[in-house]
């Protein structure tokens, strides 16, 4: 027995030593937990700049009968109706664009919380790059002899752009969000027109001319649909870049006006008499595409790093 516990009190002797060496060693710290990632709820504002290209509408121009009573007085003269078809894009501007946004995020915790929901408006300024103007001629012959010659312009401009949208998006990484939009937009668009019909006899000698101007000013409201995507580039700061369609919808322009015969010099049976009366409807429709950056106005919380 006393041998046994001599052999314990030896072993133990030469332990001690080891064990106060080991407890001098560093301790290994666990690692600091990661950052929260960016918190992409709460109201929002920026401001964007980019570039629209769109197209307008095509239109018809008809000259019709001046009437039944017009032919029984003047028996000797043409009565005819002659069509002018489009396209006639009276409304196609490009430009460059620049304004301000606000919106609003939800991160409702579907999808792991990936899902982010909310509105956006914005409106922003249009500057035209070029002429806008599309002429259009065309001549056409007349079933008792002689032609008209008809010669279309327009011109169209959009003055401002905005839109009211909801966005459903998914955080491809926490701080990258892929998004679609869609919902209303309106805009101002000013459109001239102007028409110019001329009366040919049968020796091909001008006997009647006709002109028609018609103007129109107005807010025009359609809708828009496009995505994008938007990077937290840095807490509270993110940047984006959007691709829009949009259709304002059609405007409508009356033209009518009245020429008679040229008179005691037309040969008999060879002069005309144009009455123009028009509706126009040009559609304006287009594309967007823009950059911005925005502000956040909720600030994730610091990220908490643990102290041993």
């Amino acid at each position: 027995m006393n041998k046994q516990l001599k052999s314990v009190l030896c072993v133990t002797a030469l332990l001690l030593p080891s064990i106060g060496f080991a407890a001098d060693l560093p301790t290994t710290k666990a690692p600091p937990p990661p950052p929260p990632a960016p918190m992409w709820k709460g109201f929002y504002v920026g401001v964007n700049a980019g570039g629209t290209w769109s197209n307008g509408g095509s239109t018809q121009v008809t000259t019709y009968p001046v009437s039944s009573r017009f032919q029984a007085a003047h028996p000797d003269r043409d009565i005819f109706w002659t069509s002018l078809n489009g396209p006639l894009n009276v409304g196609s501007t490009n430009g460059f664009i620049g304004g301000l946004q606000l919106g609003y995020n939800w991160q409702p915790g579907y999808l792991n919380g990936n899902l982010v929901a909310g509105f956006e408006a914005d409106i922003q300024g249009v500057v035209p790059t070029g002429n806008t103007t599309r002429v259009v001629n065309n001549i056409w012959p007349v079933s008792t002899g002689g032609s008209v010659w008809n010669s279309l312009s327009g011109n169209g401009n959009m003055n401002f752009l905005g839109t009211v949208r909801g966005r459903v998006g998914y955080l491809a990484m926490p701080n990258l969000l892929v998004f679609g939009t869609g919902g209303l937009a309106y805009g101002n668009v000013t459109y001239s027109v102007d028409l110019a019909q001329f009366g040919f006899n049968t020796a091909g000698a001008l006997n009647q001319s006709a002109f028609a101007n018609a103007n129109i000013s107005e807010v025009q409201v359609g809708w828009t649909a496009g995505g994008g995507a938007e990077w937290m580039f840095m807490q509270n700061w993110s940047a984006k870049v959007e691709y829009l369609y949009y259709d304002l919808g059609s405007a409508d322009l009356n033209l009518n006006s009245y020429a008679g015969p040229l008179g005691a010099g037309a040969a008999v049976g060879t002069s005309t008499a144009l009455w123009t009366s028009s509706t126009i409807n040009p559609r304006l429709t287009g594309n967007l595409v823009r950059a911005g950056v925005n502000y956040h106005f909720y600030s994730a919380p610091a990220a908490v790093v643990a102290k041993y």
